[in-house]
């Protein structure tokens, strides 16, 4: 899903991107999309954007002598989870474009796209930041520290830390793969009650709190400084497809989500944490950790390793059917595939032995047809990653 990062990215590109272009025309909107239509329209215009925390704001500038007259208009995007912008010939569009700016003429026609495969993402005609989310973690530095020192008394604080660096009305802009890297760089276990982690104490004098930033950055240090090294990566930040340069560097530069020999949990909302060590007080209770392990292909975290169901226990029987008999590989027996005839019954041992006795009698070549040996579907090879 993108993250704060990723929506500062998009803006930069935006404003790089749509720098000298004349838009001009309606905007667009596909047929497919259940967000509103955008009723405007003028001969020519400007588009610039801005970023905070997870939301994106465009905006829509008329140029002097435009027709019709229109005012500027603000758009607020929220990416869901595969939101982005593109800029692309307008005979040429990519899949899953939502919402569609065209330039005016002359010369070859451009569109500004809103792709979104997933469909998540939406905006808003307000024009005006959601109300309730907190200061900017990259933008805004000094006014999200101060929000969240002067709301620990707030019952979020009273969760673990993994689940409240999500909460937006504090973090806004901190996604699941911030807050893996950010705990790992300070050893703190994800499921450590919030309020009780003592580098985000705030009963410190200022000379003490000066010292302990140089010698050793605290969490909200890092849930600024973080996002900023994301974003100085260039690139796209957090991508859903693989093997593209553009994701290329940020993949180096992660350390824990999604990285061999880490490990994860579900939190209490479903979603995956990966950490290192102790996962802390607080953790869901039979909540089973996976270690992620390499195989070949190794999985990367943009894989959506958060919607895989927890795998299926198959029957004990089939579990006894298969004893004595050789290891097979996924490879060799893709999953889901059964070998085993449904209209002859698993044999047991039991059965087998009348069928012995009765090849030994009358000349029956029916005794092999009745002892037709069932082969069960492969149980689901557990992944580390769920």
């Amino acid at each position: 899903m993108p993250e704060g990062p990723e929506l500062h990215l998009a803006s930069q590109f935006v404003n790089e991107a749509c720098r000298g272009l004349v838009f001009g025309g309606c905007v667009e909107k596909s047929p497919i999309s259940r967000n509103p239509e955008v009723p405007f329209e003028s001969s020519a215009y400007y588009i610039s954007a801005s970023a905070r925390g997870k939301e994106l704001r465009l905006t829509l500038s008329p140029l002097p002598g435009a027709q019709p007259p229109q005012e500027p208009l603000a758009l607020i995007f929220h990416f869901g989870m595969s939101g982005s912008f593109q800029l692309a010939p307008s005979n040429a569009l990519p899949p899953h474009a939502h919402l569609r700016f065209y330039t005016a003429p002359p010369g070859p026609q451009l569109t500004l796209c809103f792709v979104d495969i997933r469909c998540f993402g939406h905006w808003e005609l307000t024009g005006e930041w959601q109300p309730g989310r907190g200061p900017c973690v990259l933008l805004e530095y000094e006014q999200f520290r101060e929000n969240v020192l002067r709301n620990l008394a707030d019952k979020v604080f009273d969760r673990p830390i993994c689940e409240a660096l999500l909460d937006q009305r504090f973090f806004n802009g901190i996604g699941n793969y911030l807050r893996a890297e950010i705990l790992y760089r300070l050893r703190i276990p994800p499921f450590e009650k919030a309020r009780t982690v003592h580098r985000l104490s705030p009963k410190l004098t200022l000379s003490q709190k000066i010292k302990a930033k140089l010698q050793n950055p605290d969490l909200l240090d890092l849930c600024h400084s973080v996002p900023k090294e994301v974003v100085q990566l260039g690139g796209k930040g957090y991508g859903q497809a693989r093997g593209e340069e553009d994701f290329a560097p940020f993949r180096a530069w992660l350390r824990c989500y999604g990285v061999v020999g880490m490990r994860s949990l579900r939190d209490r909302h479903g979603r995956t944490i990966w950490f290192q060590g102790d996962p802390g007080p607080l953790a869901p209770k039979g909540g089973k950790s996976h270690k992620k392990k390499s195989s070949g292909a190794q999985r990367g975290p943009e894989d959506g390793v958060e919607d895989h169901p927890p795998p299926s226990k198959a029957p004990s029987r089939t579990r006894r059917a298969w004893r004595g008999l050789p290891e097979q590989t996924t490879a060799q027996q893709p999953e889901g595939t059964s070998l085993q005839d449904p209209k002859v019954p698993p044999v047991t041992e039991k059965g087998k032995r009348r069928g012995r006795r009765a090849n030994s009698g009358k000349g029956g070549s029916t005794g092999r047809e009745k002892i037709k040996t069932a082969i069960p579907s492969l149980e689901p090879e557990e992944t580390s990653a769920s």
